[in-house]
């Protein structure tokens, strides 16, 4: 792979379709207008909104419907090399509604919120960001799913979904997750951080331009060092030196990504105080912040799937929470990718892998769609 289709690839990989591809004007995309969004923090969203989009067709009992959630900074297409006609989530048969999360850029964000902008705007979980996708099933009549799926803090949202409302779905796929974020992962995420707050144009958060050294430190960071991993990279440079230019590339496409600096931040904040284990249960603290009695309270059954090795989210952790899990499995993607393996834009081998261990296991939840 030449230098810059590399970077395209890795940067689209790590933020679904990439950060270029946040047109709230897309066709397609409609946004169901809450209002104000009320946090576990205490804090409020106002004027919130949840950006979305639906593939397939909704049946006469609407007993067809998948949720999809995203990672981080992803959108509504981070996973849609399984979604569609003949993939893991087959829209012949399914409904797949594809929903973006609180602070990408689409639903409402620091970097959108006309009363809360930049770093005016509350702090965030991903337990909100469950809720926000909770009022829109609401708002949308459906009350029971065949799945929840999700890659990366998709991943850790569909975890979240199968604790905080074990009843309400049939099955969850989660890619590369985390149940409670581990020491790793916040390391990774707080070296972003300084990357982009340490630029000095990004001046406290209320800068005029992104910061532009920033994004390429961050480049660095997440989508050279934490997102690929060493075999990756031997597989790919047959000439050692060449991933010195494939680094730049890398750099340019993260700083002509057009996300918002802001937007990362925010969710990074959230990504790293993730646990199941804080679920309140009606309003009780039912689990004492213990992940692992959380996953025990799943109902569903659950995939989990992970490559040979993940640098961001650690392995260990999704093998963990599968075993917790009562119908829980892990499988192994047989990739040296990382954490990209669960993305676009490497190989279409791995993404093969993963949308038929898919199918074998909605045929499995369907009873080969009896079921629905």
């Amino acid at each position: 792979m030449k230098p810059m289709a590399a970077a395209v690839a890795c940067l689209f990989a790590i933020q679904g379709a990439g950060a270029s591809a946040q047109n709230a004007n897309e066709p397609g995309l409609e946004f169901y207008r809450i209002g104000d969004l009320p946090l576990e923090s205490g804090e409020t969203i106002h004027d919130f909104s949840i950006a979305y989009m639906t593939q397939g067709t909704l049946n006469a009992s609407k007993s067809n419907a998948v949720l999809m959630v995203t990672a981080i900074s992803g959108n509504h297409h981070r996973i849609d090399y399984l979604i569609g006609p003949g993939k893991g989530l087959d829209t012949d048969h399914l409904f797949v509604i594809k929903t973006n999360a609180i602070g990408n850029g689409l639903t409402t964000s620091p970097s959108n919120s006309a009363t809360q902008h930049g770093p005016a705007f509350p702090h965030f979980a991903i337990r909100d960001m469950v809720q926000s996708q909770y009022l829109l099933l609401q708002h949308l009549g459906i009350e029971r799913l065949v799945a929840v799926a999700g890659a990366s803090m998709g991943g850790m949202q569909t975890l979240q979904w199968g604790v905080s409302h074990p009843d309400m779905m049939a099955s969850l796929i989660a890619l590369t997750p985390m149940a409670r974020t581990a020491p790793w992962s916040i390391a990774i995420n707080e070296a972003t951080r300084h990357a982009l707050m340490l630029d000095p144009a990004f001046n406290g958060g209320n800068y005029t331009a992104q910061p532009d050294k920033g994004w390429r430190m961050r480049a660095d960071v997440l989508q050279v060092i934490a997102t690929r991993t060493p075999e990756a990279m031997r597989r790919q440079f047959a000439n050692a030196m060449d991933v010195i230019p494939w680094i730049a590339a890398q750099e340019q496409g993260a700083a002509k990504s057009g996300f918002d600096a802001n937007d990362w931040i925010a969710q990074t904040w959230a990504y790293d105080r993730h646990n199941v284990g804080d679920t309140l249960i009606d309003g009780k603290a039912v689990f004492a912040g213990d992940h692992i009695k959380a996953l025990h309270s799943i109902k569903a059954k659950a995939l989990l799937m992970s490559g040979e090795l993940d640098l961001y989210n650690p392995v260990e952790e999704e093998i963990e929470a599968a075993t917790a899990i009562p119908d829980g499995r892990h499988v192994t993607i047989p990739s040296v990718q990382g954490h990209v393996a669960a993305s676009a834009g490497y190989k279409p081998a791995d993404l093969e892998f993963i949308n038929q261990t898919v199918r074998d296991f909605i045929a499995v939840v369907t009873d080969d769609w009896k079921k629905l």
